[in-house]
């Protein structure tokens, strides 16, 4: 803040009023007339008494008139304005006027602007900053400023340099900020704040931004590239079974060209072999074209997947033209077919208990027999043998399959693929199954009359009705499937569960060979396991174990259906323990947070409670660094940031319990080499303007920056503050001590005098 000016004036403010001052001072006045007889002092002492009296009216009136000196200052308030300067590398396309790069426009339009910046300078303080992901600081003295070389910097971070900015002038008053740049928010984590945000901050502070655009909405560093933009799997996969692999392939100026796309696999550590090709032609400049390729891995493990495309003349990117992923293909895993008829909440907590085990992968759809419309058109296909390990049906009308789609399910279990199938209103004889062949599959004995139509109420001789309560029969105490808990403790796991409700299916009867493994509390077969050629079939009666997960149980659901699969599979048998690593994505960005959980459990899918785990993670460098993990429920998690390199990574977990090993596991994962500021080097003129709005600043072109420049030092007046100081004359102590002096004079002369 400094002095601009000051002003002195002299103000009044009369007791009374001038008239009653005026009135005062006649009265007064015509008071002097009256004074000593002439006979009784001399002429001289009269005149001296009269001056003095005089004296006293004259400072009284002064002090009626109450005179004031009024001082008024005018100052200027200390401001700041902040200049930032875009120094990223989309900077370098030359798309500005003249066939200049934008840096270079940037550059010519702060030259011509910089003698009227160093005039704002004397007014206000100009600070300015470089940025890319960071401000950087530049000398702007004397009016001179350089602003380097060719822009390098390989983010544009605006939300975050802002952000940054406003903290770094923190408790100053901004005079604006003006922001040169292209527009175009280029940034990852954590720098990638959204620029809205910092506009709304600077709207609340009461600071404008002012933006100056460089650049078109489209460079010509697009106008010539081929970019793979998305890549997806149906990942993880089990060996032998087809791994479908899709993409986006995104053409920029090679229309109506031969565009091949090959798909390249990890056939050893570091060697790609291309797999397949698909040849692609676009039509029309800036389209996306989708690419779809398959491969059937031979075993299992980890492997890298890559689509690529061919680098083409005239590319001014070239790193965007591949793009990868990891993908683990799962040894001895189980395919589950899962076909419902009904809309009921049993179907969704079984899958659930289902997907949360690695080696179990379903497949499923819901039909209706009634509309036909419903039905996957390569149902047939599914039922071949060996599509499938195992298949539930769920509470569906057998009109909804074909004789043939029938048989060939049959022929599917004979060959040894398990089935079981669930309770439900049109479920095993009550959806007309007695006339099918898989009245020959099933382990319980079906009577062909019997029928539940579609509208009719239920029938009681189908159907149990209630409350039920599952248990293990003594049989069924003893296999691996009915086994919640150890078998001494077995029993008691069973009898916690809550009753299930909507009854069940009715059994008429078991055949001859199978086995009642689990009944109701009245002793009616519930669940039913036997054998069909070589698959091992199960018929469940009910449809509702779902109440156990929704009360609390969900660890004992999940486990008595992967129980189920298992030995529907013939799988019961496996003792291995499994350590695993689950990450939620395997492309990550330069410096990107890549998050994991990890866990070890039992070939039945339990957690191993006591289990102690260590983690490292090996850098594409070959450097390997250790990683914390913290338990979190059943699982531990951790995290890495350290990914500021391109290239392949991999996360190793191992486990023991005391001092013996439960296993290892690892997982790969690549943080891809982008561009990011060339691969996608359009400027975004409507970012800018957006942001100039939110906090009530403007947009200008590049050629209006020095009239900008002038029209913040038009404004620097609203910095200026008038402040008054007020002396008054009338009521101190000097001018009291003069008053009081000549009355006590006056007195004392008369009193020498003789006159009183």
């Amino acid at each position: 803040m400094h002095l601009l000016g000051e002003v002195m004036r002299l103000k009044t403010d009369p007791v009374g009023g001038y008239v009653v001052v005026v009135v005062a001072a006649l009265a007064l006045l015509a008071l002097l007339l009256l004074g000593p007889s002439r006979d009784r002092t001399t002429p001289f002492r009269r005149r001296v008494l009269a001056l003095v009296r005089l004296a006293v009216v004259v400072l009284l009136i002064l002090a009626m008139l109450r005179p004031t000196l009024v001082w008024t200052r005018t100052t200027k308030q200390a401001a700041t304005l902040l200049v930032l300067l875009d120094r990223s590398r989309s900077m370098l396309v030359v798309d500005a006027v003249g066939r200049k790069s934008r840096w270079d426009a940037l550059r010519s339009a702060l030259e011509e602007a910089l003698p009227g910046m160093a005039r704002l300078a004397k007014e206000v303080e100009v600070k300015v900053y470089a940025f890319d992901s960071e401000p950087h600081s530049l000398d702007f003295s004397e009016g001179k400023l350089d602003p380097g070389g060719p822009p390098e910097g390989m983010q544009t971070a605006i939300g975050a340099v802002l952000d940054d900015v406003l903290q770094r002038e923190a408790g100053k008053r901004l005079a604006g900020v003006v922001l040169l740049g292209d527009g175009a928010q280029r940034a990852y984590a954590p720098r990638d704040m959204p620029p809205h945000a910092a506009a709304r901050r600077m709207a609340d502070l009461g600071a404008r931004l002012y933006t100056v655009p460089f650049g078109q909405a489209r460079g010509p560093g697009q106008a010539r590239d081929i970019a793979l933009e998305e890549l997806l799997t149906n990942a993880p996969v089990f060996v032998k079974n087809q791994l479908d692999v899709t993409g986006t392939v995104r053409v920029e100026g090679f229309v109506n060209q031969d565009l091949p796309v090959q798909l390249l696999v990890e056939a050893a550590p570091g060697k790609m072999e291309a797999v397949g090709t698909r040849r692609l032609k676009a039509l029309e400049d800036g389209q996306r074209l989708p690419v779809d390729l398959d491969y059937v891995p031979q075993v299992p493990g980890e492997i890298k997947v890559t689509l690529k495309a061919a680098t083409r003349p005239g590319e001014m990117v070239t790193t965007n033209n591949e793009i990868s992923t990891f993908v683990t293909v799962l040894k001895g895993g189980l395919n589950v077919l899962y076909l419902n008829g009904a809309l009921q909440p049993e179907q969704k907590y079984l899958r659930w208990s289902l997907d949360a085990s690695r080696d179990i992968k379903v497949d499923y759809f819901r039909i209706d027999a009634q509309q036909k419309e419903t039905r996957p058109t390569d149902l047939i296909d599914r039922f071949k043998p060996g599509a499938y390990d195992v298949y539930i049906l769920g509470d569906l009308d057998s009109t909804a399959f074909t004789k043939e789609e029938l048989a060939a399910l049959t022929a599917a279990v004979e060959r040894g693929a398990g089935f079981i199938m669930l309770g439900g209103i049109h479920s095993f004889g009550a959806g007309g199954y007695g006339r099918t062949p898989l009245a020959d599959v099933l382990p319980i004995e079906i009577n062909r009359l019997e029928r539940q139509n579609f509208g009719e109420p239920t029938r009681p001789d189908l159907h149990l009705a209630g409350r039920l309560r599952m248990l293990p029969t003594q049989l069924g105490s003893t296999q691996s499937l009915m086994l919640l808990a150890d078998r001494a403790g077995n029993q008691a796991a069973w009898e916690k569960l809550p009753p299930l409700e909507g009854g069940a299916n009715r059994f008429s009867g078991v055949k001859p060979g199978a086995s009642v493994l689990a009944e109701s509390q009245a002793g009616d077969p519930l669940l039913v396991a036997g054998n069909h050629g070589n698959g091992r079939v199960i018929a469940l009666a009910v449809d509702s174990t779902w109440h156990w997960w929704m009360d609390g149980f969900e660890s004992a659901h999940r486990r008595f259906w992967r129980q189920v699969v298992l030995w529907l599979a013939r799988k019961d048998e496996s003792t291995e323990g499994n350590v695993w690593i689950k990450l939620e994505q395997r492309r990550f960005g330069p410096g990107t947070r890549v998050e994991f959980s990890a866990g070890a459990e039992t070939a039945e899918g339990e957690p191993i409670a006591d289990a102690l785990f260590e983690a490292t993670v090996t850098l594409p460098d070959g450097k390997t660094e250790p990683i914390r993990l913290r338990r979190q429920g059943e699982q531990m998690v951790g995290s890495f940031a350290g990914t500021q390199a391109s290239g392949d990574y991999t996360l190793a977990v191992t486990a023991r319990r005391a001092a013996e090993s439960i296993g290892a596991a690892r997982a790969r994962f690549l943080v891809f080499d982008e561009d990011l500021e060339l691969s996608n080097p359009a400027a975004d003129r409507g970012l800018l303007e957006s942001l100039a709005a939110m906090t009530a600043g403007k947009t200008v072109a590049p050629e209006q920056l020095s009239s900008l420049f002038e029209e913040l030092q038009e404004q620097t007046r609203e910095l200026e503050v008038q402040s008054e100081s007020k002396d008054t004359l009338w009521d101190n102590w000097p001018f009291m001590g003069v008053f009081m002096g000549l009355l006590i004079l006056e007195w004392f002369l008369r009193k020498k005098w003789g006159l009183v």
